[in-house]
C-alpha cells in the first residue's frame, strides 16, 4: 500500500462511524433519549452533526420554513430530493431520513416504493418517513419489503391537517387515544423501525411508548417518548409569527441576523464598508501599465 493510501485509510479509520438504525432500538432499551432535528441544507446539517444529533429529518416542514408556503402540502418530491441531497452530502454520522411529501405515496404501493427508492438512490437517505396508518399500512409494508426502512408518523399529521380539523392535538378522548394506540401497534407490525408521535397528550404518548418494541419520537408528546424532535427554524428562533405550544426556542437568531443585516446596510450607505483591509491590491507598476493602456 502506498504512503498516500495508508494515510487516507488511517484518516478514514479515525472518522466516526455511521450510526446504524439498530442502535435506536438499543437506545430505547437502555433508556437513552434519542435526539432528532430537522435539517434542509448542508450548513445546518453540519452544525447538527457537530452538536451530536442522532437523526436528521429532511422534513416536509421545509414547505413552510424554507419555501414560504402556508402548509406542508405544496412541497414536491423533486424539491425534497434537492434539499435532502445537500444534507446527506454534508454529514457522516447521523441517520438521515427523507420525508415523503403529500402525493408521493398515497396513490399506490408502486408509487410509494418508487419515491422511497428515489430518496435512497438520488438523495442518499438511510430511511423514509410517511404519515398515517390505516390504508397507509400497505404502503409501509411495500416500502419495507423493498428493503427501505420506514419511520411512521401519527397524531397530528400535517399533510392531513384539514381533515383533522386543523393543527390541533390528537388523542384527547378515550376513543381517539385508543385509535392512536392501535395505529402505533399496527405500524410496528407493518415494519416501521420508529414512530413519530406529534401533538399527543403526554400520558397517552407514554402508554404508547411503553407498549411498543420500537422507539417513539415525540414532538409535543411529552417526556415519556423515547426521543424528541424539533424543527430547526423553530428551536433557533428563525420562525416568524405563531409557533406551536411545544416549541422551545433555544436561541433568537432572527434578532441576531436582522441586527447584523441592519448594521451591514448602514455601513454600506455611510461608506464605512468596505474598508481598505477588505480590498485587494495591484502592484504599482502594473497599475501604471494598466492606466497607460487606457490612454
Amino acid at each position: 500500500m502506498s504512503t498516500t493510501a495508508s494515510h487516507t485509510a488511517a484518516s478514514e479509520a479515525q472518522l466516526p462511524a455511521k450510526l446504524p438504525l439498530p442502535s435506536l432500538l438499543e437506545m430505547k432499551q437502555a433508556h437513552r433519549p434519542i435526539v432528532m432535528l430537522t435539517a434542509y441544507d448542508a450548513p445546518s446539517a453540519r452544525l447538527a452533526e457537530a452538536a451530536g444529533i442522532d437523526i436528521l429529518l429532511v422534513g416536509d416542514s421545509a414547505a413552510m420554513v424554507v419555501l414560504g408556503h402556508d402548509g406542508t402540502v405544496p412541497v414536491t418530491m423533486d424539491e425534497m430530493i434537492f434539499m435532502t441531497k445537500s444534507v446527506s452530502r454534508a454529514v457522516r454520522v447521523p441517520i438521515v431520513i427523507g420525508d415523503l411529501p403529500f402525493g408521493s405515496y398515497q396513490a399506490s404501493d408502486e408509487e410509494a416504493v418508487r419515491n422511497a427508492v428515489r430518496f435512497v438512490k438520488e438523495a442518499g437517505t438511510d430511511a423514509v418517513k410517511l404519515e398515517g396508518a390505516g390504508r397507509m399500512l400497505d404502503r409501509v409494508r411495500a416500502i419495507v419489503d423493498s428493503g427501505i426502512p420506514v419511520m411512521g408518523h401519527i397524531g397530528l399529521t400535517p399533510q392531513s391537517a384539514t381533515a383533522l380539523g386543523g393543527y390541533r392535538a390528537q388523542g384527547r378522548t378515550a376513543e381517539t387515544a385508543r385509535r392512536l394506540y392501535d395505529d402505533a401497534l399496527a405500524l410496528q407490525e407493518a415494519g416501521c423501525f420508529a414512530i413519530v408521535l406529534e401533538s399527543v397528550p403526554a400520558s397517552v404518548a407514554t402508554r404508547i411508548s411503553r407498549a411498543l418494541r420500537i422507539p417513539t419520537i415525540g414532538i409535543g408528546a411529552g417526556v415519556g417518548c423515547d426521543g424528541q424532535v424539533l424543527v430547526y427554524h423553530d428551536m433557533l428562533g428563525l420562525t416568524q409569527g405563531h409557533v406551536a405550544r411545544f416549541v422551545k426556542r433555544y436561541a433568537d437568531l432572527s434578532t441576531v441576523i436582522r441586527e447584523a443585516m441592519e448594521a451591514y446596510a448602514a455601513d454600506v450607505r455611510s461608506g464605512a464598508y468596505p474598508e481598505d483591509r477588505h480590498t485587494y491590491k495591484i502592484p504599482a507598476e502594473e497599475l501604471a501599465a494598466f492606466d497607460r493602456s487606457l490612454e
